[in-house]
C-alpha cells in the first residue's frame, strides 16, 4: 500500500477489488493471485492481501495514475515484461476487460427485462440501440470498424466507446422498467431514443462521433495476453524459488 502511495487501506482496496474483478472475468483462480488473509497489525487483527507478482501487476494497473508511485510500478512491470518478450497489457486494456465483463452482465439482465416486456425479436431490439447511437445498423457498423460477422462490435471498442455502450444499455433497461414499456415496437423505440441521447451527449461533451472512434485490439487477444503474462510472471517467481500453483491437475 505505501509503495504505491496510498495513505488509507480503503483507497488502496479499491485497486485491489478491481484486480479481483479482472481475475474473475479471466477465469483465473483468485487464491493463486490475490489471497485475502487476516494478520496482526499493531496488535489488532486486520484484513490484508497476499499478492503474487501478477496480482501486484493487476493492482498497479488499476491504481490511481495520478500517484507517481503507481506510474513507477507500471513502468517496472512493462520493463519486466520486455524481459520475456511478452506484450504486457496497458492499464486501459485491463479496464476494457472489466468494462466488457460489466457489459456481459448488463446484456444478460436486459434480456430478462425485454423478454418480460414482450420483445419478439431480440436482434431487432439490439439493433435499434446501435442505430440510435451510431446512426446506422449493426451490420454497417461492423463493416466500418472491421468487425467479423460472428463477433460483437463491443469486443473491438476502446475504453471510451465501450463505457458509453455500457451506459446506453444501463439507461435503456432503466427506461423500460421505469416507464413500463411493452411490446416490440415500443421497446425498439426506447432503445433507439436512449442510443441517440448517448450519441448527442458524446458529441456535446467531447465532440466524439462514436462511429469514428478508432477500433481497439480484440478483447479476446487482450484476455489471452493477460493470461500469458500471468504465466510468465509465475515462471519468474519459480526461478526465484517461490512456489507457484498450477491450474493443471
Amino acid at each position: 500500500m505505501p509503495l504505491l502511495g496510498y495513505d488509507t487501506f480503503t483507497a488502496f482496496e479499491n485497486a485491489v477489488n478491481k484486480a479481483i474483478r479482472a481475475c474473475t472475468s479471466l477465469g483465473i483462480p483468485l487464491h493463486d493471485v490475490i489471497n485475502p488473509i487476516d494478520r496482526d497489525i499493531d496488535g489488532v487483527r486486520e484484513r490484508d492481501y497476499k499478492l503474487s507478482r501478477f496480482g501486484c501487476y493487476l493492482v498497479a494497473v488499476n491504481g490511481d495514475v495520478a500517484k507517481p508511485q503507481v506510474a513507477a510500478a507500471q513502468t517496472y512491470f512493462v520493463a519486466l515484461a520486455e524481459a520475456f518478450r511478452e506484450h504486457i497489457q496497458q492499464a486501459e486494456n485491463v479496464e476494457r476487460v472489466l468494462i466488457r465483463s460489466d457489459i456481459s452482465e448488463r446484456e444478460n439482465s436486459s434480456k430478462g427485462v425485454v423478454y418480460k416486456a414482450g420483445v419478439e425479436n431480440f436482434a431487432y431490439f439490439q439493433n435499434a440501440g446501435y442505430r440510435g447511437m451510431y446512426n446506422m445498423d449493426i451490420w454497417r457498423l461492423r463493416e466500418i470498424k472491421g468487425v467479423p460477422d460472428n463477433r460483437s462490435p463491443l469486443d473491438f471498442m476502446g475504453k471510451q466507446e465501450m463505457a458509453a455502450n455500457l451506459f446506453r444499455l444501463t439507461e435503456t433497461e432503466a427506461k423500460i422498467k421505469n416507464e413500463g414499456v411493452q411490446g416490440q415496437t415500443r421497446l425498439e423505440a426506447a432503445a433507439t431514443k436512449v442510443g441517440k441521447a448517448v450519441r448527442d451527449t458524446m458529441m456535446r461533451l467531447s465532440a466524439s462521433r462514436p462511429e469514428l472512434l478508432r477500433p481497439a485490439a480484440d478483447i479476446k487477444q487482450v484476455q489471452s495476453g493477460l493470461k500469458r503474462t500471468r504465466n510468465e510472471f509465475g515462471k519468474i517467481d519459480n526461478r526465484k524459488g517461490l512456489p507457484q500453483k498450477s491450474d493443471k491437475k
